[in-house]
């Protein structure tokens, strides 16, 4: 039996968060991998080391002093070490990356080496080997992500430690230049590192006790999601629920690996324990929903034409065009005579001639475009078990009059999609908490 840990960048901040760290990784024989971040902030206005390190690069560039530039990122890191007790030197470490900066080694590079200078302290720190993710994650010439190399390559060396440190966000091309994932790519790589070991659990440590069914800095005090499948986790991190990063359900949800959220900061908390499946207890779900979430700046386009319903290809050339044009769009809503494209703004900001293409490949009868809009999704695979969520929905945002603009409604059952006047997003979202959590009209 194994678990990969994963820590983020607050639970790796300093020195007295390392030894929370610490404390957690001995307390189960079974976390034998470990994924560290960059150190986050440790007060409010602190800056994270990956900005710092980003920041330092491009002074680089500019002509500055690389030395001045990097020394307080290394003070950082030093201030580390020397409040943990430890006798190691990264000094060659910083020649080697200031060395680098100089020649130009790329934004990518410099942003990995919060990940890789971490890595090493906790390793140092915990008695863990060291394992460069370079070495093990891969990338194609393009730039892609190397799924299958990678999982062959991370079995193999990882099958050779006991115990080990992999730092998270970056792998390696074929030719050795450093390759970062997103921002938060840290989830990602110890999701990909759990599959590869066929872990018997990934748990993420980071400053929040899990999933909340709704946004705090909406609802005051909003209930904790225990329990939640990866459907309904990729539902609501498309909406933006950030705690996991979205692309880091893939991997683990193919190995039916699950995952548990959990707090540093207090460790005996559940979390939320993300799942493949929901276990079937024969009960009525205690609640109907698992989360709400939303985001604002979406566009709508809608597209009227007479017996549209009887015009052999009309939705085809709509999407070939959007396909030929580069554009994605979110829901596509219709009617017998009507159609709903939902965009984000910035695509018809991007692509402002976009109406008229759409007017000369589908000669509409009527076209218009509504902007300032925000989606919520409602998620929830007890919405199946019981009858009158969506109208509880409507009329708890009816009651608050607020003016529902857009429905969509999967035949899974396990999302309603409503749009509403960004105006009315907040608004929004606690009428429906209140409905449908706290059982409040």
């Amino acid at each position: 039996m194994a678990k990969v840990v994963k820590f983020g960048g607050s639970s790796l901040a300093d020195a007295n968060q390392f030894k929370k760290v610490a404390e957690i990784i001995r307390a189960d024989k079974d976390r034998r991998y470990v994924i560290p971040s960059a150190p986050g902030k440790r007060f409010g206005a602190d800056v994270k080391v990956t900005d710092m390190l980003y920041a330092c690069y491009d002074a680089v560039l500019a002509g500055k002093n690389a030395l001045a530039e990097f020394r307080p990122i290394a003070n950082r890191f030093n201030e580390i070490i020397s409040d943990l007790g430890l006798t190691i030197s990264l000094d060659d470490e910083y020649d080697r990356i200031i060395e680098n900066f100089k020649k130009k080694s790329g934004s990518d590079y410099a942003a990995s080496r919060g990940e890789y200078l971490n890595g090493l302290i906790l390793a140092n720190f915990i008695g863990y080997d060291f394992v460069d993710a370079a070495k093990a994650i891969h990338f194609r010439p393009d730039g892609t992500f190397d799924a299958d190399l990678t999982d062959a390559s991370l079995s193999m060396i990882l099958g050779g430690y006991k115990r080990a440190v992999l730092p998270g966000f970056y792998g390696a091309k074929p030719c050795g230049t450093i390759k970062t994932f997103s921002r938060g790519g840290s989830d990602f790589t110890g999701s990909i590192v759990a599959k590869a070991i066929k872990a018997s659990l990934y748990e993420n440590w980071t400053d929040v006790s899990g999933f909340l069914v709704a946004d705090p800095r909406i609802v005051e005090n909003p209930e904790g999601i225990e329990t939640i499948t990866y459907r309904e986790l990729r539902e609501l991190s498309y909406m933006g629920a950030g705690v996991l990063h979205e692309d880091a359900i893939f991997p683990v949800r193919e190995a039916k690996i699950p995952i548990n959220i959990k707090n540093t900061n207090q460790p005996q908390a559940h979390g939320t324990m993300i799942v493949p499946v929901a276990e079937v207890s024969g009960k009525e779900p205690v609640r109907v929903i698992t989360g709400i979430a939303g985001k604002k700046n979406f566009s709508v386009i809608h597209i009227e034409k007479d017996e549209m319903n009887n015009e052999i290809g009309f939705l085809r050339r709509i999407l070939t065009l959007f396909e030929t044009e580069g554009v994605s769009f979110e829901h596509i809503p219709t009617g017998i005579d009507t159609m709903s494209i939902v965009v984000n703004s910035s695509v018809l900001e991007t692509h402002p001639n976009l109406p008229e293409l759409i007017s000369k490949v589908a000669r509409p009868g009527q076209l218009e475009i509504e902007h300032k809009l925000a989606l919520i999704a409602i998620v929830g695979r007890g919405m199946k078990e019981r009858r009158g969520t969506a109208t509880r929905v409507f009329a708890a945002l009816s009651h608050a009059r607020i003016n529902i603009r857009i429905i969509d409604q999967g035949s899974s059952e396990l999302n309603i999609i409503v749009g509403v006047n960004e105006d009315d997003f907040e608004k929004a979202i606690k009428a429906i908490y209140n409905a449908l959590v706290l059982g409040e009209v």
